[in-house]
């Protein structure tokens, strides 16, 4: 490859390399001990030492200066042929110019022009020009393309110089991150060492040490785990290993994320910048809880003056689509959102050394944003000025405004006859315990809230400080908690965006029927029912509304158990129109992917959630092995925010954390009730017990300070004789979990949910590989080791496809929704490559026709897809079927469906009989007595087997059989017998057609075989029938079509061949192929389809031995 030219110092490198060739000002060099005995294992010791690029390019062309000392390395390369390449366009395009040049540093300086416009010209791609160092990155993506050969599709993202290790020995090398694969490449004591490792393999990431090292990152794949180790930018390098596994994971695994997020939709837009601005975008929706269509314009440190604490707070504005974000650097010290519709004007103020850069923000409520320090100020304005516009050209100002508390009160009807609620205060009074007590704590906390609405703010722009959270973790007061809901999720802005959608929602989505509807219908009269809301169809009818309508708006959703729980509580405390929006807030941005077909976030954080419990709660995590158990009882905390197993006035305490604090509350909770029952759960024998005593002691949660009168728990697990649990104050619980458990960070939550998402997409993969091994298995008689194995080379074909041909709609075909045995299904040119790999019935050029029909054969529905069954089956016959069976599989695919009319090499040109009826034929008396048998069965029966073979067919059949003998190590055996078989079954069909056309029965039929014929006829027949087709044949017209043969007549006179019946009956081995197909699979797809013969195929296992491949 050529090199940006750098300076070598030829003197101290005259020991390890050796001149090869001069010309002029060019010098070939081979490092010493490549290509000869002496030298290899000291040089090559050294070249691991120095980790130069000489250890990786054993040879190397320099620019020579006459005279000077120094010279200029211009091109490397691994091979000679490679670097004989570079040599020869030299001496053609630059030696004969040369010399016009008067000086040598003229000389020196077109070179060194000249190869780096090569440079440039190789790597077309502007991926180069975004990078820092760019022309180090130009020279990394030249090896990374001579070193693994992937199509041009195949993006590399950034590379880093580091240690593979196997056991205690390191090898030096580089690390390759692109797109859809891990590479690493390593040239140690003269052994070239290739790993790929796609990301779509990767079970396991995470940091680690071992014996030596400290600080290792280790990939865990199927196969084997790897581990990796660098000096520099190990955090940016797993950082980034990460990203591009989740990205591809969720790209090529989970449809349901692929179609939301337009990031995924083009790979190979994706640059490691792109990684780092999209690991800032996630990190910012998951921390304010945006939307997921918001995008991170800007993201600025900066100073906020925060009026309660009278001074500047150092932190980072985040500015997306349509919010302004700002967060403290102190963590919980001062939070801010605001929406770009609340704004009414953005001002630049002027600049002194006080208020360095200051920008005023003025919102609807009268209150200002003054921040200061900002970095590019002048452009910071004009953008938000222009998305400010943007958003009120988009979204007319509709203000709802939420001063009103008796709304919240009472009853009230808004358009199209809806019913608007806040039920929980209209009948609230009826069934107050103890009312004066309690009426006395909710004045106390609501002049709390009146005191921090008056310094912080009253909208959803408020500053969100420490004080807040210890409000919030009290408990909201009745009449405030639906309001702060609105505010904390931000789903008042919504509400506010979008007058009327609601309502139009509930008209169109009036009277449909779906599966959705159906499910909303039975679940209807299980929210809540001991509340005596949904006791009534006003409240029934109210959550029909809600819940259609959002299965209306969001059929990717559509409806999920657990939203009618959450729903029914939202109706509680907020109007119909408001507790839809708030449903869309939890479901779309505070609680993603949860509520869709698989729950996959909600099993990533039940994953998440088992790590947090082996790092804080070891004894117990000690003491239950399976965590699984835990997270099994969990999920339903998560699902439904502790509403369906704490008794309802405890749960809505918990709920108001969840919309302060995000799915961190619930983390943080579920530890501490975790933590609470570590005792017991320690001494539970079984899981049995472990749920009882977590159900007991959930159910025993109580909230004195609550107006409402307990209602009973319907989803209890004790019954009335067991030992009274102790009574837990709700606030008690929540103080705790904030205090031992609220140091996780969003960041943190987010950085866990990275690792475990790739787990539990993995584990759902395992499934449907167990799922379809399930079914498949009792139906052939491959090994299952050997079929787990032959699934994930069929599923990897599938992927391969994914990763480079974009235009394929392949991707949209693995659909977790299908059926196990659907959710990966190969098209014919998958088909064809995989058949090339795996079947032991190589036939040179001729395999492809054959992959051609076979999969014509096996797609039956004729949607142009094989699912995994089908070629387990025929594979099945093919290594371990019955001479019978293999010849009928044979026959299948030389008559239609799989050999079809317009097929290319289907047509013969034969114009004449294949044989006149003259030629002598040799038979023996067994042969004739079985024909005679066939025919008297076949009269007898008149069965309706497989139809007769015609002519053309015929001669494609032979052809075939022709082509697998090739190469066998009794390939002149084989070819005799088959010449005799041939010419027998052509006199057979002649014979027939005949006796068809005279009308003379079939007792006549092996009357008419003649006696005999020469050896030399014979290969005659042969040579014509297979080689040919019998141009020169004289014989006499027949009419097309008319030339039969049968599949008994076949197999009947195959079995007079001793040699092709062992040909037929030999074993054969599905190892070998399966291990061949691991390390060609990748190699053949990258080299444009271009599949070795068999015996080239040795030779490339043989030069891969060395090699390694997950």
């Amino acid at each position: 490859m050529w090199l940006k030219p750098e300076e070598v110092l030829l003197k101290n490198a005259l020991r390890l390399w050796v001149t090869q060739r001069t010309s002029g000002y060019f010098i070939l060099q081979r490092r010493r001990g490549h290509g000869d005995a002496g030298g290899r294992r000291l040089v090559g010791a050294l070249d691991a030492v120095l980790d130069s690029n000489a250890r990786v390019a054993p040879f190397r062309i320099l620019l020579q200066v006459p005279g000077a000392p120094v010279y200029s390395a211009i091109a490397c390369g691994a091979t000679l042929e490679e670097i004989n390449q570079h040599w020869e366009w030299l001496e053609q395009n630059l030696l004969h110019t040369l010399s016009v040049f008067d000086s040598k540093e003229d000389i020196v300086s077109f070179v060194k022009g000249k190869i780096k416009g090569l440079i440039a010209e190789t790597t077309s791609s502007k991926l180069a020009e975004l990078e820092e160092e760019p022309e180090k990155f130009r020279e990394a993506l030249v090896k990374f393309e001579a070193r693994f050969n992937f199509p041009e599709a195949e993006k590399l993202i950034t590379y880093y110089s580091c240690c593979c290790w196997k056991g205690k020995v390191p090898r030096q090398g580089w690390l390759y991150l692109s797109i859809n694969h891990l590479c690493f490449y390593s040239f140690f004591l003269g052994k070239e060492l290739k790993l790929i490792i796609p990301w779509v393999d990767v079970q396991k990431l995470e940091r680690t040490s071992n014996v030596i090292m400290t600080d290792i990152i280790r990939i865990t794949t199927p196969s084997k785990e790897r581990d990796f180790s660098m000096f520099l930018n190990i955090d940016e390098a797993f950082r980034i290993m990460e990203q591009l596994a989740d990205v591809t994971l969720r790209r090529l695994l989970d449809n349901e994320i692929f179609e939301l997020d337009p990031g995924l939709q083009d790979p190979t837009q994706i640059t490691k910048r792109d990684l780092e601005a999209r690991a800032q975008n996630e990190f910012f929706r998951a921390f304010f809880r945006l939307p997921r269509k918001e995008m991170v314009h800007e993201v600025l440190d900066c100073s906020l003056w925060t009026p309660f604490s009278r001074c500047h707070t150092a932190g980072r504005m985040c500015a997306s689509d349509s919010y302004i974000c700002f967060t403290s650097k102190e963590s919980g010290c001062c939070d801010v959102l605001i929406p770009l519709r609340e704004v009414v004007s953005i001002e630049k103020m002027e600049d002194t050394s006080l208020l360095p850069n200051p920008v005023i923000i003025s919102i609807r409520s009268k209150m200002a944003f003054q921040f200061i320090e900002l970095k590019d100020r002048d452009s910071l304005v004009e953008n938000l000025l222009q998305r400010l516009k943007q958003v009120n050209a988009s979204n007319p100002v509709y203000y709802n405004s939420l001063k009103n508390k008796d709304t919240v009160l009472s009853f009230c009807t808004a358009r199209c006859s809806l019913v608007v609620f806040g039920y929980l205060s209209v009948i609230l009074y009826p069934f107050v315990q103890n009312f004066n007590w309690s009426r006395k704590l909710v004045r106390i906390k609501e002049s709390l809230w009146n005191d921090h609405f008056a310094e912080y703010g009253r909208t959803v722009c408020m500053f969100r400080t420490e004080k807040i959270r210890k409000l919030v973790a009290m408990g909201i007061p009745e009449s405030l908690r639906g309001e702060l809901w609105l505010l904390f999720s931000d789903a008042v802005t919504d509400l506010a965006s979008h007058p009327g959608y609601y309502e139009n929602l509930v008209e169109a989505s009036m009277g449909k029927c779906c599966i959705a509807t159906e499910e909303i219908e039975r679940d209807l009269h299980r929210s809540l029912p001991e509340h005596p809301t949904f006791q009534s169809e006003t409240g029934i009818a109210a959550l029909r509304r809600v819940l259609t309508a959002y299965a209306h708006r969001n059929p990717k959703i559509g409806y999920c158990q657990s939203m009618n729980i959450l729903t029914s509580v939202l109706l509680l405390y907020a109007k119909e129109e408001e507790a839809f929006w708030l449903l869309v807030a939890v479901c779309e941005r505070m609680l993603p992917d949860y509520f869709n077909h698989r729950v996959i976030g909600a099993q990533v954080d039940q994953s998440a959630f088992e790590e947090l419990i082996k790092e804080r709660l070891p004894e117990l995590a000690e003491h239950m092995k399976d965590l699984t158990t835990l997270s099994s009882i969990s999920l339903s905390w998560f699902l439904t925010l502790f509403l369906s197993i704490m008794p309802l006035e405890s749960a809505v305490n918990a709920v108001d954390c969840f919309f302060f604090d995000g799915i961190k509350a619930i983390f943080q909770l579920g530890l501490a009730v975790l933590e609470a029952n570590a005792v017991e759960l320690c001494n539970s024998k079984d899981d049995g017990q472990a749920l009882m005593i977590l159900s007991r002691f959930l159910d025993h949660v109580k909230n004195e300070e609550s107006p409402l009168s307990p209602f009973k728990n319907h989803h209890t697990f004790f019954s009335d004789d067991q030992e009274p649990c102790a009574v837990t104050e709700v606030a008690d619980l929540i103080r705790d979990s904030y205090e031992k458990f609220g140091d996780y960070s969003v960041d943190l939550i987010e950085q866990m949910r990275y690792r475990h998402r790739i787990r539990v997409l993995q584990s759902h993969e395992d499934t449907t590989k167990q799922n379809v091994l399930r079914v498949v298995i009792p139906d052939v008689s491959i090994v299952p080791e050997h079929l787990e194995e032959l699934y994930d080379l069929f599923k990897r074909e599938h992927l391969i496809s994914c990763y480079w041909d974009l235009t394929s709609p392949v991707i949209e075909r693995h659909d977790p929704s299908r059926a196990y045995a659907e959710q990966y299904r190969l098209d014919h040119q998958q088909f064809t490559n995989l058949y090339k790999l795996v079947s032991p019935w190589t036939c040179g050029e001729h395999t492809e026709v054959l992959a051609e029909r076979m999969f014509r054969l096996l797609d039956e529905n004729m949607d142009h897809l094989i699912e995994f069954k089908g070629l387990a089956c025929c594979l099945d016959v093919m290594y371990n079927g019955e001479m019978n069976e293999k010849i009928k599989l044979l026959y299948r695919l030389h008559i239609p469906p799989a050999l079809t009319e317009d097929e290319r090499d289907s047509q013969s040109p034969l114009k004449n009989p294949l044989l006149s009826t003259s030629r002598p034929l040799v038979i023996g008396k067994q042969l004739k007595q079985m024909l005679k048998d066939l025919a008297k069965e076949k009269d007898a029966k008149m069965e309706k087997g497989l139809p007769k073979m015609s002519q053309r067919e015929f001669i494609q059949f032979c052809k075939t059989l022709y082509s697998m003998f090739h190469e066998d190590p009794e390939e002149n055996d084989l070819y005799q017998a088959i010449a005799t078989v041939t010419t027998l079954l052509l006199q057979i069909g002649e014979v027939g057609q005949r006796s068809s056309s005279s009308g003379s029965g079939s007792g006549e039929f092996t009357d008419d075989l003649q006696g005999e014929a020469a050896a030399s006829d014979q290969d005659a027949v042969f040579s014509d029938t297979v080689k040919t087709p019998w141009k020169d044949s004289q014989s006499s017209p027949v009419a097309k079509g008319d030339w039969t043969v049968s599949l008994e007549h076949i197999l009947a006179s195959l079995l007079t061949e001793q040699s092709l019946v062992n040909f037929f009956e030999k074993p054969l081995e599905l190892k070998p192929k399966l291990e061949n197909a691991k390390l060609s699979q990748y190699s053949l797809k990258t080299n444009g389809m271009s599949y070795p013969s068999r015996g080239e195929q040795v030779k490339v296992n043989s030069q891969q031995q060395t090699s390694l491949s997950s």
